[in-house]
Parts: C-alpha cells; structure tokens; sequence
C-alpha cells in the first residue's frame, strides 16, 4: 500500500511548475488569472432582488410607499388572518360562528344603550329597563356562548379525532369571534347566514 505522505519526485514536481519568462507576465494585466479551459458562468438573474431606486424618495413618495404597504398588509391579514387563525379546527370554529346570528354581535350595542340608560339622571323607570336588559344580554351570551362550544366540540370529535388542538383556546376563539361586528372579523368570513357546515 502506497504512503500518503511520501515525497513526489522531482520530475513530477518540475513537470507541473511551468516557467514563466518576464516578458510575459509584463503583457497580463495585474489580476489576471489563467483560463480554465472553460468560460466562467453568469449568476442567474431569477430570484435576485430588483435594484433599488436610483434616487432617494422624497418625503412625500415615502409616506405614500409605507402607506401603500399598509394596505397591503391589512388587506392581507383581512383575507388570511394571522397565525392564530390557521389550522382546519380554526376555520371549522369560524364558519360555525359565521353560519349563524350570535347575540354577541349585539352585546356591545347594548352595553352602551345600558350605559347610557343607567346613567342617573335618567327616570328610575328608564334604569330598571337597561339593567333588565343588560342582564338579558348577559344571559343571552353566555347561552349563546356555550351552544356554540358544544357545536364545535361535536363537530371537531366527528371530523378530526387525531386533532391535537386544545378545546379551551378553541372554544375562546369561536366566542371572542362571536361577539365581534360580522363585517369587522378577519379572516374575512367564508360562509353566510343560514349555510350548512
């Protein structure tokens, strides 16, 4: 078996060493560097990022670009939603919410004509009425509240038995959806009213 660290003989060693003569290292330029038998290929153009602007943006230009990008960006997370909101037990928890009418949508209406009926310069008559309604309200929640928790859970059993999602933070999820405005959710909802899930 051949050393791996024996001594290359000196024909070999002066077969690679080649000469090189004054005259021709005076006509090189200063970087340059043998040919490798084949050219050099160019980086791809695919993927790199556009160059930028070739003047800096005026004051203006840039509040209207973090503007535009803003946009963009609500518009995105109205459509996707954020984080929180992906996996399939999420969305089946939304379009339960979104199929029906919650009395939550209605809570904070309420809560403010309760405010303004409870304040005491009004007739005791007028008090009674909103605090029987705030409670109304109160009831009407919570009941709406736990049918809605019930649902998902019956449907999250039936058609992920393997899901690893915890069921509190769902349930909290699908209530916190309920009690916000239909037009103001996001994810934007992908059901309407009355629809079958």
């Amino acid at each position: 078996m051949p050393s791996l660290f024996r001594r290359k003989s000196t024909d070999l060693v002066d077969e690679a060493v080649s000469s090189v003569t004054p005259e021709e290292t005076a006509d090189r330029p200063r970087g340059y560097t043998p040919a490798k038998g084949r050219e050099t290929p160019k980086r791809p153009t695919v993927g790199r990022r556009p160059a930028g602007p070739t003047r800096p943006l005026t004051k203006e230009e840039e509040r209207e670009r973090r503007r535009q990008l803003r946009t963009e960006a609500a518009a995105e997370f109205r459509r996707e939603g954020g984080p929180r909101d992906r996996g399939p037990e999420r969305l089946l928890a939304r379009n339960v919410v979104d199929s029906r009418r919650t009395v939550g949508t209605w809570f904070f209406g309420g809560a403010l004509i309760v405010l303004i009926g409870s304040n005491a310069a009004m007739p005791p008559v007028v008090r009674l009425i909103s605090n029987v309604l705030w409670g109304a309200l109160a009831l009407g929640v919570v009941v709406d509240s736990l049918l809605i928790c019930r649902k998902i859970g019956k449907l999250v059993r039936e058609r992920f038995p393997k899901s690893d999602q915890r069921m509190g933070s769902l349930y909290l999820y699908a209530v916190m959806r309920s009690i916000t405005f239909r037009r103001m959710r996001a994810p934007a909802p992908q059901v309407k009213l009355g629809d079958k899930v």
